[in-house]
């Protein structure tokens, strides 16, 4: 069985993620297939959009393959993860800057990679199952992906409050936040690709679910509006209500210096909101994640030995400096292939 289906159906492209019993989690395979299809369609006149999903019922995309980078990075070796990153983070801008429109059906765990693939297209499909989320401060990374970019443009503070808990949304959440466009009950999402393949967008509308995150607008734009995460943690009350209880217990699991470093790239970003400037302030991360950061911990704690009881290095000064301090010759490339 292909981890990935591409197909033409009419006037459609359509790329379906196929690795259900791994809610499609991409790997470096994936990734460079979807691009290799989207390349092949930019300029074929047959072709007017494409749509991407996720097969099975639990999730179009809960993430990237991981474990390989764990194996690596064991070793000390930081050079599978850079070229799976620069690769990802291409195909994140292709999708982001693509001229013709893409579709893509987000039901069930739309996450990390998930969003990179999901979440830049050009209209965005969320329905009851949706829940989308950035939560790469639990394992020790910052958002990356492109998703520093919808965290820095969503509303007031809902990009910090959303990045540093990686709290989950569900569909009105994520249409609130700007991670998706349209709802359209799952059960309609079949005759809807079905339209599609005649060419044209045709979404029918439908009243979007009220957003959790509206009524907790307030209450985020107050407390997450700190110049560091310092100011952010200690400004928590005791004593919070229900909203911040909730925040404050996602952070707690969270890396510090992974909250420290999202929250600096998330700011960055939102004073040149661009796609390119986004996955370079991300690369910057990532490229030194795998020997410097609580990335390999994270991955142990969460997906090899599932403990879910990270030991995450203090917080020292100059940290997050050193994590987004440019790359220089190694900065991100995003027109040169990797071979």
């Amino acid at each position: 069985m292909t981890d990935l289906i591409v197909r033409t159906i009419g006037r459609a492209g359509q790329i379906t993620l196929n690795r259900p019993d791994a809610l499609n989690a991409l790997t470096w395979d994936m990734v460079r297939g979807i691009e290799v299809a989207l390349d092949g369609w930019r300029d074929d006149p047959d072709v007017t959009l494409v749509m991407i999903d996720g097969a099975g019922d639990r999730a179009f995309c809960s993430g990237g393959d991981i474990a390989e980078m764990y194996v690596s990075g064991l070793r000390g070796d930081s050079s599978y993860g850079r070229a799976f990153w620069r690769d990802e983070y291409r195909l994140n801008a292709k999708i982001a800057n693509y001229p013709k429109p893409i579709v893509t059906f987000l039901h069930g765990f739309t996450m990390g990679g998930g969003v990179g693939i999901g979440c830049h297209a050009s209209h965005r499909i969320v329905g009851a199952t949706s829940r989308i989320a950035m939560p790469e401060c639990s394992i020790g990374l910052i958002p990356d992906v492109g998703g520093s970019l919808l965290l820095a443009t969503a509303p007031g503070r809902l990009g910090e409050y959303l990045g540093l808990t990686g709290d989950r949304m569900d569909a009105g959440d994520a249409l609130f936040a700007g991670f998706a466009d349209h709802f359209v009950p799952e059960a309609d999402w079949p005759d809807l690709k079905e339209v599609l393949t005649g060419g044209e967008i045709m979404i029918p509308p439908h009243a979007a679910p009220i957003a959790r995150l509206s009524g907790w607008r307030v209450l985020i734009d107050a407390h997450f509006a700190g110049d560091r995460i310092g100011d952010i943690l200690n400004g928590l009350p005791a004593d919070p209500a229900p909203p911040l209880a909730h925040a404050k217990k996602l952070i707690g699991r969270n890396s510090p210096l992974a909250m420290a470093a999202a929250l600096e790239v998330i700011r960055r970003v939102r004073i040149r909101p661009t796609i390119e400037n986004a996955l370079e302030q991300e690369y910057r991360f990532t490229h030194r994640a795998m020997i410097h950061s609580d990335f390999i911990e994270g991955i142990r704690a969460a997906v090899i030995d599932k403990d879910r009881a990270p030991h995450w290095r203090p917080l020292r000064s100059g940290d997050v400096v050193k994590m987004t301090l440019p790359l220089g010759p190694d900065s991100l490339d995003l027109t040169k292939e990797t071979t």
